[in-house]
């Protein structure tokens, strides 16, 4: 272990990545990927807002049983947008675009990724394959559902699906250069020293996504110009009435989409494997267990996509096969949950925003994990199919976890990719406001589930109006704890304290350079002398900004660089 004065602290510097240029143009046209990364950060934020007053609509409709709001068709319609948003513009993007573009080079301690302009070209492609999405959601919607299943998406639907799969078909390539820059940047841009288990488990994390971006998306994209082919050449590759099987298109849809349930969550487990250790202050148990565990995740979900298939035609026997795979790639994910425990365990936990955020995303991904397992038996999932028991398990994985470690993360950095700190207090609070109104909000859907509530309908019985209640109030709860750290972040932009270089005295590279960074990250190449997450002695640390004890005074001027 290396004794505090190793973790040295930079000054702060007078140009930094925002203020070395100025101009629109400067920012249109950057190869800097801390400034792509914000440029991500504003885009995908705005389709979060979009989808998120989707899922407004869905809740105030689904408040009484009668359907009295939207009819059928606007609800088909709204709850495939909601879905289609939320999944292809938020969730697939959220951490690797933002946290992933702007950290995974000051992580290894490189000047940019591999392939700067094509970092640029790949937010170009996600904004244009946006407004296309945007523009047929808005010109007549598309009422499929996120699926696309065939043959009504290929014959019988009177909405904008090959508009919508045009969107949904460009966009898939900014995830493939994301992850191909990912890669290449990761394997031959390391400092000297960064050896492969030195790399801080962000890093893995967003190494096995890559790795599942370029393998999968070109499957979904292919689909998609299939599903547009059929639709426009009428040729009989899904339509059973023209020589196809539908079961086909649900075979080529999961083996990308349920790979993607990964692309999202996977970079979401990096940022709590970041934040267990740094605010437990402990070396991450089972360091190698946890960074294996992610690629093991990515090659297990290219095998599972079967059980989304359990009440299709598909034979007993490839059921059973899969319901064994669904149940193995539990494994993986349950190694990171046993080890991010074990970590805090006798850890110097500070309970700050990030961490609250973390221990959120345990509790959780947890639930969303083990409701999964009961989806993995071939018999219960008959019963369970398309209830809204799936609704909720699908969100306390995606926003349980995906979303909850992004805001994690969000605030984790925020002191870096801003130089400005947030105001603690409300962090804490829109924390817990979050977490109460997102158990509010799911927990009601798995009971209406099991009862046989069925998803995607615009009325229902009567008897699950409670359950709906419940929901439609955890929601708002749910929305206002939302957008509670929306405002103070924009806040303390102009008005936030002064970061520190290093605020939260850690010994991770993109701690030790400027807070905000310059624009080639290190003012010097740093040469990585220490293990990852490694931690000085519980006598000589200071936890997040309090002395342990009273008798480290030296040790403290040294690391405010007094």
């Amino acid at each position: 272990m290396k004794a505090f004065e190793t973790f040295e602290t930079p000054t702060a510097a007078r140009v930094n990545y925002i203020n070395a240029e100025y101009g629109l143009k400067s920012w249109l046209l950057t190869k800097d990927h801390k400034r792509i990364a914000l440029l991500y950060l504003g885009s995908i934020s705005a389709f979060f807002f979009i989808g998120g007053l989707y899922a407004m609509f869905i809740r105030l409709e689904l408040l009484t049983p009668q359907g009295d709001l939207l009819s059928s068709t606007t609800y088909n319609k709204v709850f495939t947008q909601h879905g289609i948003i939320m999944i292809f513009f938020f969730l697939i993007p959220s951490i690797p675009a933002t946290l992933g573009n702007f950290l995974v080079p000051m992580m290894i301690g490189a000047k940019d990724l591999a392939f700067p302009r094509i970092n640029l070209l790949s937010w170009y492609i996600y904004l244009l394959g946006g407004i296309i999405t945007i523009w047929a959601l808005l010109a007549g919607g598309v009422d499929t559902g996120w699926t696309f299943y065939a043959p009504y998406s290929t014959t019988f639907s009177n909405s904008y699906v090959v508009a919508t799969g045009v969107g949904i078909f460009i966009s898939g390539f900014s995830s493939i250069l994301t992850g191909l820059n990912f890669i290449v940047t990761i394997h031959t841009m390391r400092a000297p020293g960064m050896t492969w288990f030195r790399l801080p488990l962000f890093i893995w994390a967003h190494y096995a996504t890559s790795l599942v971006m370029i393998l999968g998306t070109p499957v979904i994209a292919i689909t998609i110009l299939l599903l547009a082919f059929e639709r426009l050449a009428h040729v009989g590759i899904f339509d059973p009435a023209n020589g196809g099987d539908p079961v086909l298109f649900q075979h080529l849809f999961w083996f990308y989409s349920h790979p993607a349930v990964y692309i999202m969550v996977l970079p979401g487990m990096g940022v709590v494997s970041e934040l267990i250790a740094n605010f437990s202050r402990k070396n991450i148990f089972g360091y190698k267990f946890v960074a294996f565990s992610s690629l093991a995740i990515a090659v297990f979900g290219f095998l599972v996509w079967g059980h989304h298939l359990f009440v299709a035609s598909q034979s007993v026997y490839a059921g059973m096969i899969f319901s064994f795979l669904s149940f193995s790639v539990a494994i993986p994910s349950a190694i990171k949950v046993f080890n991010w425990t074990a970590t805090l365990y006798k850890g110097s936990i500070s309970y700050d925003t990030p961490m609250l955020y973390a221990l959120g995303f345990i509790g959780l991904f947890t639930v969303g994990g083990m409701t999964g397992l009961f989806l993995a038996s071939l018999a219960v999932d008959v019963h369970l199919s398309d209830t809204y028991f799936i609704v909720a398990h699908f969100h306390y994985i995606m926003v349980g976890g995906t979303l909850l470690a992004y805001l994690g993360g969000l605030h984790y950095w925020w002191p870096k990719i801003t130089g400005r700190m947030y105001p603690e207090g409300w962090g804490r609070f829109s924390a817990l406001v979050v977490f109460v109104g997102f158990n509010l909000t799911f927990l009601p859907q798995f009971v209406a589930g099991y009862l046989g509530m069925p998803r995607r309908y615009h009325a229902y019985p009567p008897e699950f109006q409670v359950f709906n209640v419940l929901s439609t109030a955890g929601a708002s709860i749910l929305g206002v704890g939302l957008v509670i750290p929306f405002i103070y972040l924009l806040w303390s932009m102009r008005y936030g304290k002064h970061a520190e270089p290093n605020p939260w005295h850690l010994p991770g590279l993109e701690w030790r350079t400027a807070s905000p960074p310059p624009t080639e990250n290190f003012l010097a190449t740093p040469i990585v002398t220490w293990e990852a997450y490694e931690f000085a002695p519980p006598e000589e640390m200071q936890v997040i900004g309090k002395l342990k004890n009273e008798g480290l005074e030296a040790a403290d001027a040294i690391i405010d660089g007094r």
